[in-house]
């Protein structure tokens, strides 16, 4: 019981910062996404009014609602699998043999993760701008027209999910790096006794060894992949076309433009279930294949 009771003690700090600044914010959205909360009620409680129901299935019945929901499951479709890639890709090249100088590109690869994500985007809303781009004058080189990069629906998704994989796979790549390191190297000695290739190695040795940080990886790019709102937010406003409205660009502009503190607090509970929909299938198919 001494311990038990010592346990509850030491942990009760912690506990206490996680009620006061986690659970009770979230119940407080929960209660909030259940009333009419709006500007009116922020000037006046007794305005108030608890409407249930009603703002997720108005939700559910707003376009806007599931383009944005559109947008965003395009930009993890995409942007998920090209992020991991990358990762493992620079994770594989650091970790070879004949890599020198790691310590050196590992810091440089990771250093856009640290960086002002603002900062960055307002740069890279420089570099693809369609007069005076760097990129754009790079295919003027080699005798390309200028890109519409951030002005046309086709390209504007496309190019805020490059500017997030660039942004973000250097955190996934230290992962995996821890990942390939901790990899028995007697393994891929006998594999190359054996006669296999390198190709053979990777898809027997390391991608199976790698299985749980392939799906923690995974899990954790998806899920914050579906919170996009800073990139669009910089570089496009949700423009052109609305082609780049994400959920929570959608959120924000319901809370923080219309008010409508009821409606964006339900529509912060929908892309939570969203989330905890996908990742739950995640980790269900990870368990049936054996990798946790």
């Amino acid at each position: 019981m001494k311990a038990r009771l010592a346990g509850w003690i030491f942990a009760l700090p912690a506990l206490i910062v996680l009620g006061v600044f986690f659970a009770l914010p979230v119940l407080s959205a929960l209660a909030l996404s259940l009333t009419d909360f709006d500007l009116y009620a922020l000037a006046d409680p007794a305005n108030l009014r608890f409407v249930g129901l009603r703002n997720y299935l108005e939700l559910l019945q707003t376009p806007m609602f599931w383009k944005a929901l559109w947008n965003t499951t395009y930009f993890v479709v995409v942007g998920v699998p090209l992020s991991v890639a990358v990762s493992l890709g620079a994770a594989l090249l650091l970790n070879a043999p004949a890599a020198r100088f790691r310590a050196l590109f590992r810091t440089a690869l990771f250093a856009p993760v640290v960086t002002t994500l603002v900062a960055v985007a307002v740069i890279w809303r420089y570099l693809f701008h369609t007069s005076y781009g760097l990129v754009n004058w790079a295919l003027g080189q080699v005798g390309i027209s200028p890109v519409d990069w951030l002005g046309d629906p086709r390209w504007a998704m496309p190019t805020i999910i490059l500017f997030a994989v660039w942004k973000n796979f250097g955190y996934n790549m230290v992962i995996f790096l821890a990942g390939l390191q901790a990899i028995p190297r007697d393994l891929y000695e006998a594999a190359r006794i054996d006669g296999a290739s390198r190709w053979q190695q990777f898809l027997h040795i390391t991608l199976p060894q790698l299985g749980p940080v392939l799906l923690v990886v995974g899990v954790i790019t998806v899920s914050g992949y579906f919170q996009l709102f800073a990139e669009p937010y910089v570089m496009t406003r949700g423009d052109p076309l609305q082609s780049t409205v994400s959920v929570l660009y959608f959120m924000f502009e319901e809370g923080f433009k219309w008010w409508n503190l009821g409606r964006a607090s339900a529509v912060a509970f929908l892309l939570f279930v969203v989330i905890l929909a996908v990742t739950t299938l995640m980790l269900r198919l990870g368990r049936r294949r054996g990798v946790v």
